[in-house]
């Protein structure tokens, strides 16, 4: 199969392209000065009660992404 065939939704088996975005770092995406999105938010809450740390309803989705990253490596709910 061809690299232009690859579908990364349907074709599970299929790795990353090297220099591929499929993990990019929060500070370069094209919208992470944006408000975060519900999502995020409904999840930080969630971390952030777990962990008794406060929430701040006012982070950018890059801002709200590196902080679900920090509170699920503290909770130890990184490797789910």
């Amino acid at each position: 199969m061809a690299q232009e065939d690859l579908n990364p939704k349907t074709d599970t088996d299929a790795a990353p392209a090297a220099g591929s975005n499929v993990e990019k770092d929060p500070s370069d995406w094209v919208t992470g000065e944006e408000p975060m999105t519900g999502a995020q938010a409904s999840y930080l809450k969630t971390l952030s009660e777990e962990a008794g740390e406060s929430f701040d309803s006012g982070m950018t989705k890059a801002q709200a992404s590196q902080r679900i990253d920090e509170l699920r490596e503290r909770s130890g709910r990184a490797g789910r």
